[in-house]
């Protein structure tokens, strides 16, 4: 297992591009999952090119804002099932006993909608009966610690997101790294950071990969850090201090 997951909130200039490229050179995933790109079709293929990546699953933009991108390389027998402007979802090794279930997934960005985008994975976990891990930016937190600075999250509202996880039978991977994932990068004003890329999946899952970690990354030109699925073998190839 080797994905990386970032919501880089508009893949559209040379610097973002290129640390996408770094990251991949580095970690060598053979699974990508972008959020927010903010682009067409036609560019984001030439990203894949870019990258070297075989195959390319997009989720158009809505105006100028929105848009997903799945990057799969040939030795992943990777089928999408279904899409929206939340969510991909697909089934590995779909043919044989081996199969388990991927999802990409990014929560509402207002708070009003988040509920909506929760059922997302509500519905999916009535789908299927497959292992299953999801990744993304839920845009919500479990608990107080995951925020630092800015308001205080309610908590019947961190409560709703821990009961739609539970529902989906989902344990959270937890992380190494640095613990927060998204600022909002004020210079004047509060700083907020917050806990928003993260990992879970189910308890099948997680015994069929049992040494798979979240690993959060360093990053410069997206207020959102890329976050590094990989089991511990794949890391030791590719880890570099």
């Amino acid at each position: 297992m080797n994905c990386i997951s970032w919501n880089c909130r508009g893949l559209g200039n040379a610097l973002q591009v290129q640390e996408l490229s770094d990251v991949v050179k580095a970690k060598g995933p053979n699974l990508i999952f972008l959020l927010e790109t903010k682009k067409k079709s036609a560019y984001l293929e030439k990203v894949r090119c870019r990258l070297k990546f075989d195959n390319l699953f997009v989720v158009p933009r809505r105006h100028l804002s929105g848009g997903h991108a799945l990057l799969w390389k040939n030795e992943l027998d990777l089928h999408i099932r279904t899409f929206s402007s939340h969510h991909i979802d697909a089934v590995v090794n779909p043919r044989i006993d081996d199969a388990w279930q991927f999802t990409g997934f990014c929560g509402a960005q207002e708070t009003v909608n988040l509920e909506d985008s929760w059922s997302v994975l509500r519905y999916l976990s009535t789908q299927t009966d497959l292992p299953w891990v999801c990744i993304g930016d839920f845009n919500e937190i479990t608990r107080l610690e995951e925020k630092l600075g800015g308001a205080i999250r309610p908590k019947k509202q961190m409560q709703e997101f821990r009961d739609y996880l539970e529902f989906c039978g989902f344990k959270d991977l937890g992380f190494t790294g640095l613990p927060l994932t998204w600022s909002n990068r004020r210079y004047e004003g509060p700083l907020v950071w917050v806990c928003l890329g993260r990992a879970v999946a189910s308890a099948d899952w997680l015994i069929k990969f049992p040494s798979v970690r979240l690993h959060h990354l360093t990053g410069f030109s997206s207020d959102h850090k890329p976050i590094w699925l990989c089991s511990n073998d794949v890391h030791s190839r590719f880890y570099s201090p």
